[in-house]
């Protein structure tokens, strides 16, 4: 997986316009994550943006903040998505499982997921975890560590300096930008939790956002430390049994990028205002201005 995430990342560093302003959203974190989440389900890379779109308004909601698309388009990309991976799934159930099976065979023929097409609340809600966590938070993160690292220059010299900081600066990134500021849960059992009781029923919003700034346990958590001792003490991926299942690859992305783009360009320099989605779920960067200078 490795080699590949290195190629793919190599083509598209290889093909940015030098000496021209473009969105390093887009270019960037779209190009490479979209690539990347259409291979983990083998579906055509050719249709990848069908990912993209169908994830961005799985995250939209006049609920939450965004409403980007009219209620309408979002019903219909639900529909679309439902049932161009159920029509899939029906496939790879029949089909011998090769060396490296993609997520959806997995779980087609999964002992305990082979039935999920029978739960259809239970597959989707499968989908969108897979479809958005593998494409909103490491394309947020990408865009993230190109802002963190022009709001702090010092840590930019450090890594100029140092490449080997790579490794360090990944989870550290992650922490900073915290692509996903919070999950809700629903209560099974009557608990006691920091000298307050909460109610089996009631709703619980866990800031993963507000873990990652706490003062008491991170030194300077505004700050962009990429030789920050302990870099994974945070909280970016959840915690116990509903840690991301995805972690180290969302890190590798981030690592292979971020080394092939020490290999190509002396700075990636933000231009311009970067824009922000409206949401309180998703810490989403949906246009970031950039000029990359060569070595």
């Amino acid at each position: 997986m490795e080699t590949l995430i290195r190629d793919r990342a190599a083509l598209i560093l290889d093909e940015l316009p030098v000496g021209e302003t473009f969105d390093w959203v887009h270019e960037v974190g779209i190009n490479l994550t979209s690539r990347m989440l259409a291979t983990l389900f083998d579906f055509p890379q050719e249709e990848r943006d069908k990912l993209i779109y169908w994830s961005d308004t799985f995250t939209d909601s006049p609920i939450i903040g965004g409403a980007q698309f009219t209620r309408d388009e979002r019903e219909k990309a639900s529909d679309d998505c439902y049932d161009t991976f159920a029509r899939m799934f029906t496939e790879r159930a029949k089909c011998p499982v090769g060396k490296n099976p993609d997520l959806l065979t997995m779980l087609a023929q999964g002992e305990s997921t082979h039935d999920i097409l029978d739960r259809p609340a239970e597959f989707f809600g499968t989908l969108m975890l897979l479809i958005v966590g593998g494409n909103d938070t490491t394309r947020n993160s990408i865009s993230g560590g190109v802002l963190g690292l022009n709001q702090f220059p010092a840590e930019s010299a450090k890594l100029k300096a140092d490449h080997s900081l790579i490794r360090n600066m990944v989870p550290e990134i992650i922490r900073w930008q915290s692509p996903v500021i919070h999950i809700r849960r629903t209560t099974t059992q009557d608990v006691e939790l920091g000298g307050k009781t909460i109610k089996a029923g009631e709703k619980v919003v866990m800031w993963y956002i507000s873990g990652n700034r706490d003062e008491s346990v991170i030194d300077r958590p505004d700050d962009l430390i990429i030789d920050r001792k302990n870099p994974r003490h945070h909280v970016s991926f959840g915690f116990g049994v509903h840690r991301c299942m995805g972690n180290r690859l969302a890190e590798m992305q981030l690592r292979v990028l971020w080394e092939e783009i020490m290999k190509r360009f002396e700075h990636v320099e933000v231009v311009g205002p970067e824009k922000r989605l409206r949401s309180n779920h998703i810490r989403g960067i949906t246009e970031l201005p950039v000029r990359v200078h060569p070595k």
